[in-house]
């Protein structure tokens, strides 16, 4: 009997470790022989691993082996997952580099558009920029520098060995054009005209849009006044005015 109850603990056991989820007694029962004692059993099993490295625990109704409570701590593993930075947190941590303290409204200001939680919540997660106080104006904004963490990353000494404009313009990071040819060759502009050329589409444009149809882009289509003339009240004496505004 002692053997028999020996491999019964020693096949829940082995049952508790293959299952990757907590097993009933049901499920354990099933391969066992009829009339095992499985409480009995569990306890005991219980009682082997009590000051192991795992133990076995009941979660409910079900059981499974878990890892010492004294020692998950010490189990932690920590893992480095990589991040490619958005656009948008990109050019926020550009504006900290340069133009800290700076206050989220700021940053804003500077971008043109709304600035997200999420991105300084990225850069702070990343230790890339801390809170430097609050501005002393209405709301106490909070403001944002850059950290140590920064300058450890991109291999900086301090915030002065941070690139200036000429070197970001010879490295192709800004564009050293004139900003009316940047835009023409993006298509915002319209095409400068060559030696002899007229603009003829301009005049044929001109031609081609009705009254009607500048009204229509206004008001609409159904929305166009039926009667475009404006009444004038007519001075008799008006026929008869010479072109030099006096009477003949």
């Amino acid at each position: 009997m002692a053997a028999d109850r020996f491999e019964h603990l020693r096949l829940i056991e082995a049952l508790l470790f293959a299952s990757d989820e907590p097993l009933a007694p049901g499920r354990i029962a099933s391969f066992l022989p009829e009339g095992a004692d499985l409480p009995g059993l569990l306890d005991d099993l219980r009682g082997l691993y009590a000051n192991r490295g795992v133990t076995l625990v009941q979660l409910g109704d079900r059981w499974a082996f878990r890892t010492a409570p004294d020692l998950a701590s010490r189990l932690a593993i920590e893992r480095r997952q990589e991040r490619k930075l958005t656009r948008a947190a990109i050019e926020t941590l550009a504006i900290v580099a340069y133009h800290q303290p700076v206050t989220r409204g700021e940053i804003e200001e500077i971008r043109g558009v709304a600035l997200s939680k999420g991105t300084l919540d990225t850069l702070l997660e990343a230790g890339w920029i801390r809170p430097r106080g609050r501005r002393r104006t209405p709301g106490k904004p909070v403001t944002w520098g850059t950290s140590d963490g920064f300058l450890s990353h991109f291999g900086l000494e301090s915030l002065d060995s941070l690139p200036g404009i000429e070197e970001l313009k010879a490295a192709g990071l800004l564009d050293v054009r004139p900003a009316i040819t940047s835009l023409g060759e993006r298509g915002l502009l319209p095409r400068a005209l060559g030696p002899g050329e007229e603009d003829t589409d301009a005049d044929d444009e001109a031609d081609e849009e009705s009254d009607d149809e500048l009204l229509s882009a206004d008001f609409g289509e159904d929305l166009l006044p039926e009667d475009l003339e404006e009444d004038v009240q007519e001075d008799p004496d008006q026929e008869d005015a010479a072109p030099g505004g006096r009477r003949p």
